[in-house]
């Protein structure tokens, strides 16, 4: 908290006007990046678009916002893989989280239309997203330049991995 207290020109004491604890700060901000994140995401998406277009909608959409904000992505990927991220995924693959679940949904139609495979949702994401984020983190970090043409083809690598 000293440290963000610093780096923000304030004294500590005033981030706890606004925040009862770090542990409320972590979680606002999750909630904060995952609005904005979700808005870009879902700027042109509809649910009427076939399963396979919906999904390559939100890939390529998502992966163009993670290299456009990479320390966005640095945060939240961090987020998801610290206890408070756990427990948060936990809570959303099982529909116990309120908020954005335009993946979730899409994974459900998906395999309810056979259109994806038949396998339990945390597979899916991962089938789907474990790649996307690799390349994301390798092209923040300059071991990749990804161009339009390596953006299709590795949301339809992704596809591929999920669909029937």
């Amino acid at each position: 908290m000293a440290m963000i207290a610093d780096r923000a020109g304030v004294g500590a004491g005033t981030i706890y006007r606004y925040f009862e604890n770090k542990d409320v700060l972590i979680a606002e901000l999750h909630r904060e990046l995952e609005e904005k994140m979700t808005a870009a995401v879902g700027k042109g998406y509809s649910k009427e678009m076939p399963i396979r277009v919906r999904f390559l909608h939100l890939g390529t959409s998502l992966l163009k916002y993670f290299i456009e904000n990479p320390l966005e992505f640095r945060y939240l990927e961090q987020f998801h893989n610290s206890p408070y991220g756990v427990d948060y995924r936990r809570d959303k693959i099982l529909g116990k989280q309120e908020g954005c679940n335009i993946f979730r949904d899409l994974f459900e139609d998906g395999v309810s239309q056979q259109v994806m495979k038949d396998l339990p949702l945390v597979i899916l994401f991962a089938l789907a997203f474990g790649p996307l984020l690799a390349v994301a983190r390798d092209h923040i970090l300059g071991f990749i330049a990804l161009d339009e043409v390596l953006i299709v083809w590795t949301i339809e690598a992704c596809w591929d991995g999920v669909r029937r």
